[in-house]
C-alpha cells in the first residue's frame, strides 16, 4: 500500500480520526511555545520647561513725568564798563571759574586820579575857610554880648561859618565821587561764577557814552531747569491728589531727575521750585523750574534735558518689566504662573511706565509669579518650571563685577 493510500485509510478510520486529532492538539502545543512581542510602552511625559519669572510685591511708587526742558544758570551777571577810557589790561582766563570781587579788567585811571586829587584840593580848601569862619564866629559871639559889635556883624560871621561848612560837605561828595569814578576803572566780578570770553580786547575805548559790556559771569552751581507740563496733566494730578488716590510726594517739593541729550540719566537730582500761576494761551501749557545741584560744572547752560518729575505717589502698585505685560485693543494682560506650574493669563490695569516698567495698579496679588520670558517655549496646558528672571545687562555687570573682587582679595 502507497503512503497516499495509507493517508487516505487513516483520515476515513475513527481510528486515523483519532490521530488526527491528537497531532493537531501537538501542532498547537508547539505554536504556544513561541515568544509573543510585548505591547509598545506609552511615552514618557515632557519635563517641565524653564522661564523667567519676577514675583510682585507691592511698594509706595512715585508718579513719575517725563517732560521738556532747557537748563539755565541761576545768575548771570553781565560785566560793563562804567567809567569811560582805554582798556589796559584783561585780568583772566577765558571760561574759567572768578569769585566775587576777582579784578576782570583794567581801564585807564589817570584822568579819574586827577579828579580825585582836584576834589581833595578843593576840600582841603574848604576846611581852611571854615577854620577861619568858626573862628570869627566865636569871637564875635563875647562882643555881641558886650555891645562892641552890631547883632548884623555877628549874624554874617555865623552865616559865613554855615556856608564854609556847607562848602566842607561838597567837598566831601566830589572826593567820594571822585574816588568811586576811579575805582569804576578796575572791573571787577559781580558773583561767582564761570566767565565766558571777552568782548573786548586790549586797546579798545569803551564806557564812551554808554556802559559797555565786556564779558558775562554765569552761576551754573546750582542749575535752573525751565520746563513745561500740559495744564490738562496738572489739573488731573490735583484731583488725583485731592481725592486721596495718589498723595503729594517729599511735602511740598518734588523730586527732580534729569535725562540728558545723549540718554543718560544725570547723578544728582534736584526739587522743583516752583509753578508759574499762568497758563501760556498760545500752548496751554504751564511753565516749572527746578533747581539742579551741579558741582562739576556737567550741565551748562541752554542744554536740552528731559525732567522726569515725581509730583505724587501711590500706594500698593507693582512694577513689572515691560516685557512681562501683553497690551492689546481688549486691555493689558500679564501670564501668572500657579503653585501647580501651570500658566494662566490675567488681566491687569497698568499706569504709568518708569525706568522700563509699567506700574501695575490692579490685578495682581503680592507673592505671585508672573511670566516674563520664555513665552515661545509654551506648548498647550504644560506645566512650566519658573525660575528667577534677572535683566539682561546684570548678569554681564555680575561676571564683571567678579574678576575686581578675586583681585581684591589676593
Amino acid at each position: 500500500m502507497s503512503v497516499w493510500q495509507g493517508a487516505r485509510f487513516l483520515r476515513n478510520t475513527r481510528w486515523g480520526a483519532g490521530c488526527a486529532a491528537v497531532f493537531g492538539a501537538c501542532a498547537l502545543m508547539a505554536g504556544c511555545g513561541r515568544e509573543v512581542p510585548a505591547p509598545a510602552p506609552a511615552p514618557a511625559a515632557p519635563p517641565p520647561v524653564p522661564v523667567g519669572v519676577v514675583t510682585v510685591a507691592p511698594s509706595t511708587l512715585g508718579v513719575v513725568s517725563e517732560l521738556p526742558g532747557r537748563t539755565e544758570a541761576s545768575r548771570v551777571a553781565q560785566v560793563r564798563a562804567r567809567a569811560a577810557g582805554i582798556l589796559l589790561q584783561r585780568a583772566f582766563r577765558e571760561g574759567s571759574d572768578v569769585k566775587a570781587g576777582q579784578v576782570l579788567f583794567r581801564i585807564d585811571a589817570a584822568p579819574y586820579r586827577a579828579a580825585l586829587a582836584s576834589a581833595q584840593a578843593v576840600l582841603a580848601k574848604s576846611d581852611a575857610n571854615l577854620a577861619q569862619a568858626s573862628a570869627q564866629a566865636t569871637r564875635y559871639k563875647p562882643l555881641l554880648e558886650a555891645n562892641a559889635v552890631s547883632q548884623q556883624e555877628y549874624v554874617s560871621a555865623v552865616a559865613t561859618q554855615k556856608q564854609a561848612e556847607a562848602d566842607v560837605a561838597a567837598g566831601k561828595a566830589a572826593v567820594q565821587t571822585a574816588q568811586i569814578n576811579l575805582g569804576y576803572a578796575t572791573v571787577t566780578s559781580p558773583i561767582s561764577g564761570r566767565i565766558g570770553r571777552a568782548l573786548v580786547t586790549e586797546g579798545a575805548l569803551v564806557g564812551q557814552g554808554e556802559a559797555t559790556q565786556l564779558a558775562l559771569v554765569q552761576q551754573i552751581d546750582p542749575m535752573y531747569v525751565n520746563f513745561t507740563q500740559p495744564v490738562a496733566d496738572v489739573l488731573r494730578l490735583r484731583a488725583a491728589i485731592a481725592s486721596g488716590q495718589l498723595k503729594r510726594a517729599g511735602g511740598d517739593a518734588a523730586t527732580v531727575k534729569l535725562v540728558l541729550d545723549d540718554g543718560s540719566v544725570y547723578a544728582l537730582p534736584g526739587r522743583l521750585l516752583f509753578s508759574d500761576l499762568s497758563v501760556d494761551p498760545t500752548s496751554s501749557q504751564i511753565t516749572l523750574r527746578a533747581e539742579v545741584p551741579n558741582p562739576k560744572g556737567v550741565l551748562l547752560p541752554g542744554m536740552f534735558v528731559r525732567a522726569r518729575l515725581e509730583q505724587a505717589a501711590v500706594s500698593g502698585a507693582m512694577l513689572l518689566p515691560q516685557q512681562a505685560v501683553q497690551r492689546g485693543s481688549a486691555g493689558d494682560t500679564v501670564m501668572v504662573v500657579g503653585a501647580d506650574g501651570k500658566v494662566s493669563p490675567r488681566p491687569v490695569k497698568v499706569g504709568a511706565g518708569q525706568d522700563g516698567n509699567w506700574v501695575v495698579l490692579e490685578g495682581l496679588q503680592p507673592g505671585e509669579q508672573v511670566m516674563v520670558d520664555g513665552f515661545q517655549k509654551l506648548r498647550g496646558p504644560a506645566t512650566v518650571k519658573p525660575v528667577p528672571w534677572s535683566p539682561p545687562g546684570a548678569s554681564a555687570a555680575a561676571s564683571a563685577a567678579t574678576p575686581s573682587a578675586s583681585a581684591a582679595r589676593q
